[in-house]
């Protein structure tokens, strides 16, 4: 049987490893050796279950989509991660890192954050835990994800708008490395995906595989089995979607669709499809697939979703395409924007753009009467309005013309 989990230099496959500057050796070295022991440590068990059912509100619901099983004539779950705390799945990941760093000793946490969510989760616990945050974030971003701006500075956290390239995630995580490579023994460094040198991608996966041990319970409560036909997820950097599928990696009764953004068009040059275009290279402390020039500069990456907007991918979700585990489909703006209204208005709920493109990856596929879904709704939609209602009215308005 194929092995798609880690091996013990950090790759999976190809893809992966550690690539970092000499004065982050020791910091990275240092998680390397500690976090699976504290992990898998009894007191840090308890105390990270502990704050996922009290404080971040777990189990997420496995809802059954009526709506969506109607359309698509088969059995539709959502992983309702937008009602977790902070309202997406990156809860899970920020209160595991930052007991890690607890544990570690180290007293100041940086980040950095596309959408605001990582951003916001990390701010969150931080207050929590009385620790200094600062988060870094695209300046492009910043204007777009005002809320999210507004609610980390609220709890206490640092933003600095970052104005280098094209001030989204990519910047934004170049910054962050550049803050820890000028404090490397008092700061943790919270990596908001599962992308960036190992042990992340693994840890991350780690700390999010609580959404497919829940989605193996929860279906053993509601269907004859334990495991579904496919999982669906959207995967920009790829926590949600390593979460959803961690447990059932090596299940291959369970589909796999990851749902990548597409932007305006895979052949546009406007899009952040990095699967489909991308190409095998360093970026950010990892061996993955990246959107880059011939001569191996990255291509500045474009979508409506700036939890997408990143030109890389998780080197896990590399290897998992690569090996024809995964299937990979890419959603353009004005298909996630049509799946996001269809399930406010036929289910009442407002997804974040970043979920509405695995919802919208639901239309690309023809399923059998007698499969079961699980599609993993990532966050919810509050950061993302101001986006909502200029299409609304752009559409609106496209109509009375007509």
């Amino acid at each position: 049987m194929q092995n798609f989990t880690v091996n013990q230099r950090g790759y999976y496959g190809e893809f992966g490893g550690a690539f970092v500057p000499e004065i982050l050796h020791r910091c990275v070295t240092d998680l390397q050796e500690s976090y699976l022991p504290i992990i898998e440590s009894e007191s840090f068990r308890n105390e990270f279950h502990a704050l996922l059912r009290d404080y971040a509100g777990r189990p997420s619901p496995l809802y059954l989509s009526k709506y969506l099983s109607a359309k698509h004539r088969c059995t539709v779950y959502l992983k309702r991660e937008d009602l977790n705390h902070t309202g997406a799945h990156k809860i899970n990941n920020t209160l595991g890192q930052i007991l890690i760093a607890r544990r570690m000793n180290k007293h100041r946490i940086i980040a950095e954050t596309g959408a605001g969510q990582h951003g916001v989760a990390t701010a969150t616990v931080c207050a929590l835990m009385q620790m200094p945050c600062t988060v870094y974030m695209g300046q492009t971003d910043v204007q777009r994800q005002q809320p999210n701006v507004k609610k980390m500075e609220m709890l206490g956290a640092e933003v600095i708008p970052v104005t280098s390239g094209n001030q989204t995630l990519k910047d934004a995580t170049n910054e962050a490395i550049r803050d820890w490579c000028s404090h490397p023994d008092d700061t943790y460094y919270i990596i908001g995906s599962t992308i960036g040198p190992h042990p992340y991608p693994d840890m991350v996966a780690r700390l999010q595989s609580v959404i497919s041990k829940e989605i193996r319970q929860q279906l053993a409560g509601k269907e004859p089995r334990d495991y579904p036909d496919y999982l669906i997820a959207c995967v920009g950097g790829g926590s949600n979607a390593a979460g959803t599928v961690y447990e059932y990696l090596d299940d291959t009764r369970v589909k796999i669709i990851l749902a990548e953004a597409a932007g305006k068009g895979i052949d546009t040059g406007y899009s952040a499809a990095t699967i489909r275009l991308g190409k095998p290279g360093i970026l950010h402390g990892c061996r993955t697939l990246l959107m880059q020039t011939d001569d191996g500069q990255i291509t500045e990456p474009y979508s409506i979703s700036a939890g997408l907007d990143y030109p890389g991918v998780g080197p896990i979700h590399a290897y998992l395409a690569s090996q024809h585990r995964a299937d990979v489909i890419a959603i353009t703006d004005d298909e996630a924007l049509e799946a996001a209204f269809e399930l406010t208005r036929k289910e009442g709920i407002i997804p974040a753009l970043e979920s509405a493109h695995a919802l919208a990856a639901l239309n690309k596929n023809t399923f059998a009467p007698s499969d079961i879904i699980v599609l993993t709704v990532s966050g919810r939609g509050d950061k993302d309005m101001e986006t909502y209602i200029n299409y609304s009215q752009t559409t609106h308005q496209q109509k009375q013309s007509i």
